[in-house]
């Protein structure tokens, strides 16, 4: 028998992080369900939902991973995963939407507002800003699951969105 737990962890970003927790977290018998990780400026932020043994309990994990040097200032929170760790059908991504260009305060709101239009649900989403000359650019990567009824006309008004926002918009179907 297994129980589910959340962890997550905001720390300084630093070679070697995700081999340290995940190779932490299979010596206490943990098989990774969900994960993610993000560099979020000089930090990262890593996330996973996880099920681990019975006698595995919350402090043992808090213990055994703020024992790993690389979590030496991380912010730390382990907690019980009380909904379902399977996804539901909304989580199955459809389309890979990459949006780049001039970085102006509203754009996630502007695009991500047309998915709610069309009952689409985002499954992922990723920013991240880069250094250029003359002007920064920002990327936006978003991962969507889009009711095929409405994929088409849902496709095209974030095209249009993002064109209006002066943004390139490349679309993926998965």
């Amino acid at each position: 028998m297994s129980k589910l737990f959340r962890i997550s962890i905001f720390c300084p970003d630093k070679i070697g992080l995700i081999s340290a927790i995940t190779g932490k977290l299979f010596d206490l018998g943990a098989n990774l369900r969900d994960t993610a990780f993000a560099v979020l400026g000089t930090g990262a932020e890593y996330t996973a939902v996880c099920s681990v043994p019975e006698t595995v309990n919350e402090s043992d994990i808090t213990e055994q991973l703020l024992a790993l040097p690389e979590l030496e200032e991380a912010d730390l929170r382990v907690a019980p995963f009380t909904l379902q760790a399977a996804h539901d059908s909304c989580a199955n991504t459809t389309h890979r939407i990459l949006v780049e260009g001039g970085d102006n305060p509203g754009l996630v709101a502007r695009l991500t507002e047309v998915f709610v239009e069309f009952n689409a649900n985002i499954v992922r989403l990723n920013t991240e800003v880069i250094p250029g000359d003359p002007i920064e650019q920002y990327r936006i990567d978003i991962h969507v699951s889009i009711p095929g009824n409405s994929a088409e006309t849902c496709l095209t008004v974030v095209e249009n969105t993002a064109s209006a926002l002066q943004m390139r918009c490349l679309i993926e179907t998965l």
